[in-house]
């Protein structure tokens, strides 16, 4: 156990201490970010099964279909045309907040549904095909930061490196 010769010491220790863990909160959130803004990018353009709150999506209707084809674009690639909403798709963090999301037009709508057009979700979806790394990454920061980064026994199950 470390000792501490005077109260000042021990207060200087705590402040590195959070210091320490702020850091590697945020370090774990980016990675965390970086990997539900992945995940969203490869949603698009193949079909989802249902995952969580989240319904898997319809087939293209026909008439879709046919329109893809007239315009030049594949025929049943989901949310894939010219590749605009997969290239809008990013994230950003700042202290321990982070933001992913698209900056498309049409995102709301494929992730929500319109009246006429089923929903086809790609951000919800993503952070719950990633729910249990957000959850070792983030966990795996805030022991690092407790322990000022010293190495955390294997036996404990944060195997990420964040």
């Amino acid at each position: 156990m470390k000792q501490f010769g005077s109260l000042g010491a021990f207060a200087v220790e705590l402040l590195a201490l959070r210091i320490v863990t702020e850091k590697a909160l945020e370090h774990g959130l980016e990675v965390a970010a970086r990997k539900v803004e992945a995940t969203a990018k490869a949603e698009i353009g193949r079909y989802q099964d249902e995952i969580g709150p989240f319904p898997a999506w319809a087939e293209l209707a026909e008439s879709t279909k046919e329109d893809r084809v007239r315009q030049g674009f594949t025929e049943n690639d989901p949310l894939l045309r010219s590749g605009e909403l997969l290239h809008s798709i990013s994230h950003e963090t700042k202290g321990r907040q982070a933001v992913i999301g698209s900056t498309s037009e049409v995102a709301v709508d494929q992730e929500f549904g319109t009246a006429k057009m089923p929903p086809r979700p790609f951000m919800g979806p993503a952070v719950e095909r990633n729910h249990e790394v957000i959850r070792t990454l983030v966990g795996t920061a805030a022991v690092q930061g407790l322990r000022g980064n010293a190495q955390i026994h294997q036996s404990l199950g944060y195997d990420h490196k964040v």
